[in-house]
């Protein structure tokens, strides 16, 4: 299911259900939510619009900008540890814009340098701001910035 994006019109939408057919043909299963998803943990960085974060991995390679589109792989949850997204479980990294995601994700992508990997706890204010047939409440992804793109 992607819903990783702004707008609607930027994502095709796959229900649950049909994520679940496709993976009884051979996908890989969901991945198991980390211990940390229902809360950020006393060691998180927090910005101060409230998005969280904490480096998994330190990557040496540049941050990205605004006029920047990178290439990801991801997984999201919902705080009781449902995985609602993920460019792992697909198989491919994902491609966009750095201002063609959720602020959280716009906020968060600049803190990171390619090679990184980190956490990112978004607050709903920096997500869908509860827009219908979106994950509500905080979102907690796990974010592996490969590389800016051209």
């Amino acid at each position: 299911m992607r819903l990783l994006f702004a707008s609607a019109s930027a994502s095709a939408f796959v229900s649950a259900a049909a994520l679940s057919l496709v993976c009884s043909l051979g996908c890989t299963p969901p991945i198991p939510a980390p211990s940390d998803v229902a809360a950020p943990p006393d060691d998180a960085e927090v910005t101060a619009s409230g998005l969280a974060y904490k480096v998994l991995t330190e990557g040496s390679g540049e941050s990205p900008t605004t006029m920047d589109r990178v290439r990801v792989h991801y997984t999201g949850w919902t705080t009781d540890g449902e995985m609602f997204d993920s460019s792992v479980a697909r198989g491919e990294p994902s491609e966009f814009g750095v201002t063609e995601v959720i602020a959280g994700w716009t906020e968060g992508l600049q803190l990171m340098k390619v090679g990184s990997e980190h956490r990112l706890w978004i607050p709903e204010e920096l997500a869908y701001r509860g827009a219908a047939g979106r994950p509500e409440g905080m979102l907690v992804f796990d974010v592996e910035l490969l590389a800016i793109v051209d």
